[in-house]
This record gives C-alpha cells, sequence and structure tokens, in this order.
C-alpha cells in the first residue's frame, strides 16, 4: 500500500485518508476516488488528496478485518460485518470467553497493520456483548501478512462457553442469635445470584450449625438431583476441619481446596461428591457484590473445571472493586426485573408531536389491536427491561398521561413542544438519570416494535468496541429507534428546530453499528391517514 499525497492526475482509486469538503462537495474518509469525484476536485480548485493506493496483494481493510475474525472465532462465536476496518466476535448467549492469550499476543505481532483485543481468559459475559474486535490501522493488510496470521490463528483462540441450566440446593445453618432476616435476605441474593449464571434454585433448607445436620442436608439435596449444593454458614469457616467442609466429606465427598487469593471471597471451600459441587460460602456471599463465589459459580455454571490451580491462580486480579463489569449492584437485592444489559441503558420516548399530517387525530392515541398506539409503545419498552423509561409529552399531553397511566414510567412534559423535535430530544435527555450510559431515542409512532427489537439494540451498543451509536437497518434502509451513547448528549442538546441528531450519525460513522432486521419493524411509523389504512389492512390479512 502506497501512501500519500496524490495529485489530481494520480488520485484516480486513491482512498480518502480524511473527509474532504468544500462547498457543498462532502468526500467522506474511506471513499475510494473515481472519475466523477475527480471532476468535482477540479471544480472546486482542489489539486491534491491525501490518502493510500493499494497494491498488488493487499487485501482492504474490511476483508482483512472479517477475514482475520473469521480465523479468530471459535465455537459459540458470532461475527459482526465489518466495517471502517473493524470486525467485532461476539458471545451468542450468557456464558464464559475462553482466550488462548498466547496465540493473540503471537498475532499481534505479526503486522502493525493488524491488531486483534480480547476479553480476559474466562470473562463472564451477555448474550450479544462484544468479546473480541479486529481492527485494521490502515487501509489495507499485505498478502504475507495475511498469510502468517492464518497460520498463527490456526486453532481459533477465541471460544464462548454457555451456561448449562444447574440445578443449585442452598443449606442455611442456624445458631442462636441469627435473625430471621439475615436467612432471608441471603437465601434471596443466591436465588438472584445463581440466576445471573442461568442455575436455578430448586430447594432451600436450613439446619443447627454441625457437621450432623449440614451432612443429612447435603444427602437429601442430592437425592433431589442438585448438581451444586451451597452452604451458607452461621459462622464463618476457618479451617478445612471446621464444620462445613467436615459435612461435606461426612456426606461421601471431599474438599478439593479450601481458601482463595480472592477478596472479598478468601473464606470459600470447594469439594465434590460424585459428580455434585459442594460449596461452603464465605461470609461476603451474603452480600450481592462481587466476590470469589462469582467467579468460582460462573465456571461452573459453564463446566469449566475448577480445581485447586484454578484457584490459586485468580490472584492476579483477584483484589475485586466496586466496577460496572459486577453482575450484581452493590448495595440491594437484584430483582427479576433487574436490566439485562451490561450497561444502563434508558428508552426514551417522543410523544409531543401535533400528528399535523393525521388531519386532526392524535395518532398516538388511536388504538392499535384495543390499545393505544403510544401505549403499546411504552409497553414494548418496559418489557425490554432499560434501566429506565420517560415518555416525553406536548400536544394533548393529559390525554397522552392517561393513555399510559399505571404503566411504571417517567413522564416529562415538554412546554416548548412546537418549536419542533429538538426540544423534545432536550427535555427528555435533561430527564434521564446522571447514571445513564445510554438513551434508546424512540418514536411513539411505531406499531411493530417489540421488545427483541429494542433488546436487540440495546445489546449491540459497547463503547470499548467502538459501538456507541447504533442504528437499525432494513434492507439497506436506517430505522428508529437510534441508540445514542451519552458522549453525544451533550452536542444532541444544542439541536434546534423541527430536527432530530441524524445528521450526527455521518459526523461520527467511526463509532456507528448499524444492526440489520429482516422485518419492517424499525422503518414503519404511521403519520398519515393513508399510512394508518394501509397497516390496518396489512394487520387484518396477518
Amino acid at each position: 500500500m502506497k501512501f500519500g499525497t496524490f495529485a489530481l492526475a494520480e488520485a484516480l482509486g486513491v482512498i480518502l485518508a480524511h473527509t474532504l469538503r468544500r462547498d457543498g462537495l462532502t468526500l467522506k474518509k474511506g471513499r475510494v476516488i473515481g472519475p466523477d469525484d475527480i471532476a468535482a476536485l477540479q471544480r472546486q480548485g482542489v489539486a491534491s488528496v491525501i490518502g493510500a493506493k493499494l497494491e498488488a496483494g493487499d487485501v482492504p481493510e474490511d476483508a482483512a478485518a472479517a477475514h482475520i475474525a473469521k480465523h479468530l472465532a471459535g465455537a459459540g462465536v458470532t461475527l459482526s460485518e465489518a466495517r471502517t476496518g473493524r470486525c467485532n466476535l461476539e458471545a451468542t448467549a450468557d456464558g464464559i470467553v475462553l482466550v488462548d492469550a498466547a496465540a493473540v499476543d503471537a498475532a499481534n505481532a505479526i503486522d502493525e497493520a493488524a491488531t486483534i483485543a480480547t476479553l480476559a481468559d474466562k470473562t463472564a459475559v451477555g448474550a450479544g456483548q462484544t468479546i473480541a474486535t479486529v481492527k485494521i490501522i490502515p487501509f489495507a493488510v499485505s498478502a504475507a501478512s495475511m498469510a502468517k496470521l492464518d497460520a498463527a490463528l490456526a486453532n481459533p483462540p477465541v471460544r464462548f462457553v454457555p451456561y448449562r441450566a444447574k440445578r443449585c440446593a442452598l443449606i442455611n445453618t442456624v445458631l442462636p442469635g441469627l435473625k430471621e432476616s439475615v436467612i432471608a435476605s441471603t437465601t434471596e441474593i443466591t436465588r438472584e445470584r445463581l440466576r445471573h449464571v442461568g442455575a436455578s434454585l430448586d430447594t432451600v433448607a436450613r439446619c443447627a450449625h454441625d457437621t450432623g445436620g449440614i451432612a443429612a442436608e447435603i444427602k437429601q439435596a442430592l437425592a433431589a438431583r442438585a448438581e451444586i449444593v451451597l452452604i451458607a454458614g452461621a459462622s464463618a469457616t476457618v479451617d478445612r476441619g471446621d464444620v462445613g467442609p467436615a459435612a461435606i466429606v461426612a456426606a461421601g465427598g471431599v474438599i478439593e481446596h479450601f481458601g482463595m487469593p480472592v477478596d472479598p471471597g478468601n473464606l470459600l471451600a470447594i469439594g465434590r461428591i460424585g459428580q455434585a459441587h459442594a460449596l461452603v460460602l464465605p461470609g461476603c456471599a451474603r452480600s450481592p457484590k462481587l466476590n470469589g463465589l462469582d467467579w468460582v459459580l460462573q465456571r461452573l455454571a459453564a463446566d469449566i473445571p475448577v480445581a485447586r490451580r484454578d484457584i490459586m491462580n485468580m490472584g492476579a486480579g483477584g483484589l475485586l472493586v466496586d466496577t460496572p463489569a459486577r453482575p450484581l449492584p452493590r448495595d440491594q437485592v437484584v430483582r427479576a426485573e433487574t436490566p439485562p444489559h451490561p450497561h444502563r441503558i434508558a428508552i426514551l420516548i417522543l410523544a409531543a408531536g401535533k400528528s399535523s399530517r393525521m388531519g386532526g387525530d392524535n395518532k398516538l392515541l388511536k388504538a392499535v389491536d384495543g390499545v393505544p398506539l403510544i401505549r403499546r409503545t411504552v409497553m414494548a419498552a418496559l418489557a425490554a427491561k432499560p434501566s429506565d423509561v420517560v415518555v416525553v409529552t406536548g400536544h394533548e399531553a393529559e390525554a397522552v398521561r392517561a393513555a399510559v397511566k399505571g404503566l411504571a414510567v417517567r413522564v416529562v412534559h415538554n412546554a416548548h413542544f412546537a418549536e419542533g423535535l429538538s426540544t423534545s430530544l432536550k427535555a427528555g435527555l435533561d430527564a434521564l438519570a446522571p447514571d445513564a450510559d445510554a438513551a434508546l431515542v424512540c418514536l411513539g409512532d411505531m406499531p411493530l416494535l417489540t421488545p427483541a427489537h429494542l433488546s436487540r439494540l440495546m445489546a449491540g451498543f459497547d463503547p470499548a468496541g467502538a459501538r456507541e451509536i447504533v442504528v437499525p437497518t432494513h434492507a439497506g434502509k436506517r430505522g428508529n429507534p437510534v441508540l445514542w451513547g451519552r458522549r453525544f448528549f451533550a452536542e444532541m442538546k444544542t439541536l434546534a428546530g423541527d430536527v432530530g441528531a441524524r445528521h450526527l450519525i455521518g459526523a461520527h460513522e467511526g463509532l456507528v453499528c448499524e444492526m440489520a432486521f429482516d422485518d419492517t419493524a424499525v422503518v414503519t411509523d404511521l403519520d398519515t391517514p393513508d399510512q394508518w389504512r394501509a397497516f390496518q389492512a396489512g394487520a387484518a390479512n396477518r
């Protein structure tokens, strides 16, 4: 590849290195200069362009990224479309990422033009989450380097293992003075902790804090086909011979390891009884914050062995801190309605418009399958489990508010709605919680949107993978709703008039993730009587 400044006479086929703007002419970065472009540039008085020309054997950036990603990805991994020299690897379900770090390092050492970044080995991820990304730095990679990369990635170094639905049992031990509320809280926190790894808490028992009583309950749990038995002791375990570990041995098992170099979580004991695992929980397991128990449960739920060496290798990185990556919030029990997304994503529903093209009717109040359209949209948003749902009203505000009455949303009024869409967008963004990582901006008049559409768009948000604007498409056409990362909120609030933020997509193409949908939901809205009639006719035929 040849990079540099090219006179227009030599610019045919050059890939632009930077977006070029001249009095109404815009040629974006990455565009391949053609004859018409050269003529247009000549008319603008442009004498040269900066960019790159591919040479024989060069593999273009998108093709190179896709090819490397295909060789990088092992079982359980899906690939995004390659765009702007980047291709992401994504998890197909909730589970654990397995990474051969040595192979990744070897591949990264081949050519600075091709880079591979992955999550750490044995990281827990959610469905749709980016687990690795391939980025081509220039516009192409040489054929020689591609051949070396193929050899280095002969055995795909990035695999994904989904959680398997494990049956679990919890044994709470009791001593005088232990409050009933502590047992109830421990049970609920444990149930939620297991839910996050796809496991179920099938049986809950309690007994005195002694070896015989615990051993008897372990046998009962195994008879009920428990695959993992969890023992929450009323007193901390301080030795292999203490009550909890001794009960595992008395029930016919062995203690594989006691203690772990993870804090919090030091006092965990892990044993085995036949094919079942038995864990004596550390005291920190009574709190929902991340601790060493979570790391062990994640691996067991994915059928990844956890032997003594595996435990002792957890020390580097084992000093746990309060980060957004933890699976459960620190200060509260996580309930079933907690959003499954790794980021705090709010849904912002714009419902302030005057429906001026409807001939007098407020389209948001018209019924679809017997439900007001705006209520239908809000119900779909809530079912997608975002961190927050905000509805912005304006025209006929009280009627719109009444239509969503009883739903768990926050309604904010835009007193300036007559000044255009931008004012509703600003009112909604101002109402979001300060810790919102992103907002999915949804129009109130899209009757075909389902929770599945919204959840998929939210799962696509990944700032670490340069996916900070998520745009739905159908048959190549961009639609709505669009998800925006927090970094764009300030710029969105500066808009004026009856315009949305769509022009910002073009200004930040490198941060855009397009998500294709087979159905027309993301490009279907109802603005006119004719569109309503066509929609109703289609519904009658479905």
